[in-house]
């Protein structure tokens, strides 16, 4: 056995002892289960469909994600409301559609402020309603921890890396594909689901229910992480089906939103599969965390009234179209783990699956009802609780997802349909075509398909919110206007917009 194939057995078998540390709690009884439950809210950045149980790639190692997804409710078919971090997590929080809510693109951390004013945000809801409320790494875009959302929150800090030798390039520090070699207890997500696990640890059976946020940024890059996920994968690494005629039926905007810079520059240094290895030892990263808090969870007193939801804010290209990052309305930019399981129900069988097409702004409603709480009026998407309950009940809407204010995206169980705010159009059939290389638009027997889909689409957009916009970030029907508006901001604002724009 080489060295590499021993190192991955033994961090799988390290990720499945975690896994399978729980033990067995009885059924509550009387008051029991009246109780509002606790909920762990696990948010991970960046994170595609390179999944075990997703099937997104064949060398991910995430038994621990795997283990979640067979006991809960897995939505296979789940996708960002956005393609990017902060469009995508205001929506989850806030609960409001981009072309409801206009905060389509990127934004400076400080329009926080107004955005609380206008909207009740998740944490701050069941803060309001009987819960005591903690947060760890990435939640909101933008370190946003007031006491009005929180209880109390951790403001862990980024220590400097340590990096092995001869492992994977940097061009710079944002752009780092390469394994360290610290501490785990130095690296920013370890101290994150320690935070969580603390919490979920300290809860006394008389304290008020938990809301346990916790914020994984792994994937996000830099792709560094510890040394032993990198060299538990292959030197080779499975590269994923490419068509060199792909784009050719693409129009002038979605072309627009591809990082084809960064795929030109790895295919020319023949670098793609450093990346590509870097990104997949991040995820196994961010699921050896997921494994310890699942087992922080499993051996707690309040186990059997504990909800565990994980998510990611969007997709992510390694090369699909391409392309690299996230910022387009394909899939690989929008489809997301999304797994939620009520360990409050005990007869459930295992390996329940939705495949009908979902978005993340169903989150905020469906937390809503399992803690008994009244969700406000203006909270967009519909609860998941029947889906949880049978998973053909049927999805009461599309899902849709937005990249700037005309272009949008339809997913349904089969379907991607794609319009951008030019007229350009793009139609992809997924039994047929899950890598979205043939254009059926155009073609004139798919019209009533077309004309099917494109009414679903909003038939109402709001204004893109102009203050404290980040103009690198602006697509669709406002580009030409908005990029020359110099966005509004002020002194304590510049560090602010200097991270944000380090950190997309």
């Amino acid at each position: 056995m080489n060295k590499s194939t021993l190192l991955k057995a033994k961090l799988v078998g390290v990720f499945i002892a975690m896994a399978f540390s729980a033990h067995l709690f009885a059924e509550p009884m009387g008051d029991e289960k009246a109780k509002k439950p606790n909920i762990v809210f696990i948010a991970i950045d960046d994170m595609n469909d390179w999944v075990g149980y997703m099937g997104g790639h064949p060398q991910a190692m995430t038994p621990n994600m795997d283990k979640l997804a067979n006991e809960g409710v897995a939505f296979m078919n789940a996708h960002s409301v956005a393609p990017g971090c902060s469009p995508s997590r205001n929506a989850l929080l806030y609960g409001v559609e981009p072309y409801n809510s206009g905060l389509y693109p990127f934004y400076e951390h400080a329009i926080h402020k107004q955005l609380k004013q206008k909207y009740t945000s998740l944490p701050t809801l069941l803060k309001n309603n009987g819960y005591n409320t903690y947060g760890s790494g990435k939640i909101h875009h933008g370190k946003e921890y007031g006491e009005v959302e929180w209880t109390d929150y951790l403001d862990a800090d980024h220590q400097p890396r340590a990096f092995a030798k001869d492992k994977g390039f940097s061009t710079n520090k944002k752009n780092s594909f390469r394994p360290t070699t610290n501490p785990y207890k130095e690296m920013f997500d370890h101290q994150v689901a320690s935070y969580g696990i603390d919490v979920i640890k300290n809860k006394q059976k008389n304290d008020k229910p938990y809301f346990a946020a916790i914020g994984l940024v792994k994937p996000h890059l830099p792709f560094d992480c510890p040394v032993e996920f990198y060299d538990a994968l292959p030197e080779n690494i499975t590269p994923p089906a490419l068509l060199e005629s792909d784009l050719n039926d693409i129009g002038k905007e979605g072309n627009s939103m591809r990082r084809a810079g960064d795929d030109k520059k790895f295919k020319a240094n023949n670098q793609w599969g450093d990346v590509r290895k870097a990104y997949l030892s991040c995820i196994a990263w961010a699921d050896y965390n997921v494994g310890r808090i699942l087992a922080a969870v499993e051996q707690s007193p309040e186990a059997d009234n504990t909800i565990v939801i994980l998510w990611s804010d969007h997709g992510y290209h390694l090369g699909e179209k391409k392309s690299f990052k996230k910022f387009t309305l394909w899939e690989e930019a929008n489809r997301v783990p999304f797994i939620i399981h009520d360990r409050r129900e005990k007869e459930t069988k295992k390996g329940r699956k939705v495949t009908q097409a979902v978005t993340l702004i169903n989150v905020y409603r469906t937390l809503a009802e399992m803690a008994g709480i009244k969700a406000p009026d203006y909270v967009d998407g519909n609860s998941l609780v029947p889906q949880l309950l049978d998973q053909s009940a049927p999805v009461l809407a599309p899902a849709i997802a937005s990249w700037g204010r005309g272009n949008y995206a339809v997913r349904t169980e089969n379907w991607r349909f794609i319009q951008y705010f030019d007229g350009e159009q793009e139609l992809y059939n997924h039994q047929k075509d899950n890598n979205e290389w043939h254009n059926l638009a155009n073609h004139p027997e798919y019209k009533s398909k077309v004309e099917e889909l494109s009414a679903l689409l909003p038939k109402n957009e709001a204004p893109t919110v102009e203050e404290y916009i980040s103009p690198w970030s602006i697509f669709g029907a406002d580009t030409k206007r908005l990029k020359k508006v110099k966005p509004k901001s002020n002194e304590k604002d510049k560090k602010a917009k200097k991270n944000n724009k380090q950190n997309h």
